[in-house]
């Protein structure tokens, strides 16, 4: 504590402006009120030693489990705005540049082989075929006569060549090849060559022929030709075949005919099946 007095001196002047009157000085009225004057501070006390801890006290009793506060009012939901109006559709840009070729690719590795797949069901056997009729066994049975020499006969028979025939239901494939030729003084000339069978033309199915015509602008006119056919109707057995000339159909007469000029002449001759119905 420190203790201090202090003196207090208190004037009073009054003074009157009123009536003339004289200022009279009052009393000076002197209060002294003593106060106490501060003190040399004194020097620090030594601090006490801290005192013992005590014992911490023992855990307060559990309290009561309070009661469930009541259920909160479930507030409503709230309304759906309005949707808003659809925006204007943005302008059509500007198309880019064509962009740069890449390189090509370099070539890639080749797959590993698949997994090979389970094998397929077996199907179903069909049924047997019927049997087939028996085949006739067909050996070919030909022959061929040549000559070489040329034949200025205008009319009869040029060549004969015998053959034996195996069956009565097979048919003749007969044919010619050589130079025959017509040779016209005025007018337009025809000469016609056949084949005869036994001395007769073959009538199954039609004669087997050629007819070659001339013509005077044409001189001497040897050209190689060659004609053939079928003739059936023909009995089994020695078959003579002849290659003969004549006249033609619708002519009077018969004209300067040649057979056979600088080349080989030949009738080839070949048994074969009966044709198909």
């Amino acid at each position: 504590m420190f203790s201090f007095s202090v003196t207090v001196l208190v004037l009073t002047q009054v003074i009157s402006t009123s009536g003339g009157q004289s200022v009279s000085d009052e009393r000076n009225q002197q209060m002294c009120v003593s106060v106490g004057v501060p003190g040399v501070p004194g020097s620090p006390g030594v601090n006490g030693s801290p005192g013992v801890n005590g014992s911490p006290g023992r855990d307060g009793m559990k309290g009561e489990k309070g009661m469930n506060g009541e259920k909160g009012l479930v507030g409503d939901d709230g309304r759906q705005g309005i949707k808003g109006e659809e925006g204007r559709k943005g302008e059509k840009g500007i198309k880019g540049e064509r962009g740069l070729v890449g390189d090509v690719g370099g070539k890639g590795n080749a797959g590993k082989i698949g997994p090979q797949g389970p094998e397929g069901l077996q199907g179903i056997k069909g049924e047997t075929g019927r049997k087939g009729e028996k085949g006739e066994a067909v050996t070919l049975n030909w022959k061929q006569c040549v000559w070489n020499r040329e034949d200025p006969k205008d009319s009869g028979l040029i060549q004969n060549c015998n053959f034996r025939k195996h069956d009565s239901n097979s048919a003749l494939h007969v044919a010619y090849a050589g130079t025959l030729r017509v040779l016209c003084s005025s007018g337009r000339c025809c000469s016609r060559w056949y084949f005869t069978f036994n001395s007769n033309e073959c009538s199954g199915p039609m004669t087997i022929e050629g007819a070659v015509r001339g013509d005077p602008a044409n001189d001497n006119p040897h050209r190689h030709r060659q004609i053939e056919g079928y003739c059936e109707n023909i009995p089994a057995g020695q078959v003579t075949i002849g290659f003969n000339i004549g006249k033609c159909k619708g002519y009077l007469t018969t004209y300067d005919g040649w057979t056979g000029s600088l080349s080989v002449s030949r009738i080839m001759i070949a048994e074969v099946p009966p044709s198909q119905k």
